[in-house]
């Protein structure tokens, strides 16, 4: 879904969560997946954007470029109209310029979504869309500097949109969990795409292993520190 807009007369600023794509579905199931956050008494109200400008997924390096602008642009529309944003994609697009523009703390859900899985397990593994998708997540994991807690990254070969398929995209991120989890000793894993939040609990129940679903791990860092005086911006 497509946010209202935001205006300056809310109480409490709120939480901006971007999909940088323009699949609704994903957004929807990016807006379900905060419905934690809004049950807990005064928490902010968290807006879910969809980038209508932008690529069905942001599934190649093109396409993270392509978004770049938009994304600044949509951010740069909301300044002073909330208290932190999120880029809800896995490969991060625009992340350091968007906190170049931005006077509000911006998050990006892969790198919330690793640091994340630090805090529940020795070594994490990442259920990616495409084996494309492995390398860029690879070049991320190596500038966080993350490399000896990176037990794997496989792909379950489904497109974003694809992901609409409930029994065909649960079934491969299930072979590909076990896969992390039993070949590769994964103690944790990481949902390497926004789109796959609808399959978090029943999947981590069923591998019997924590699953971080990045974009809830962005927005719970957002929530905590942007209501720390003295944490105004990161980058």
């Amino acid at each position: 879904m497509i946010a209202a807009q935001i205006t300056p007369q809310d109480r409490q600023l709120p939480l901006v969560v971007i999909n940088p794509n323009s699949t609704v579905a994903v957004t929807d199931g990016i807006d379900a997946a905060m419905e934690p956050f809004r049950q807990v008494p005064d928490s902010p109200e968290i807006h879910c954007f969809t980038l209508a400008e932008g690529p069905p997924g942001v599934e190649s390096q093109q396409h993270v470029e392509q978004v770049v602008s938009p994304l600044l642009s949509l951010i740069e529309q909301h300044q002073g109209y909330a208290s932190a944003f999120v880029i809800a994609c896995y490969s991060d697009p625009g992340l350091h310029a968007a906190r170049e523009v931005s006077a509000a703390p911006v998050f990006g859900i892969a790198e919330c979504g690793l640091q994340t899985a630090l805090l529940l397990g020795d070594r994490f593994g990442v259920i990616s869309i495409k084996q494309t998708s492995i390398p860029r997540h690879m070049r991320m994991v190596r500038a966080l500097g993350m490399e000896s807690r990176c037990a794997g990254d496989r792909a379950i070969d489904l497109s974003v949109e694809e992901l609409s398929d409930k029994n065909r995209t649960y079934a491969r991120m299930r072979q590909v969990g076990a896969e992390l989890r039993d070949r590769d000793s994964a103690d944790v894993l990481v949902m390497g795409c926004a789109g796959m939040a609808r399959y978090r609990d029943h999947l981590s129940a069923e591998l019997s292993i924590p699953i971080v679903e990045p974009t809830q791990a962005a927005v719970a860092l957002a929530l905590g520190l942007s209501r720390l005086p003295w944490f105004r911006k990161i980058g």
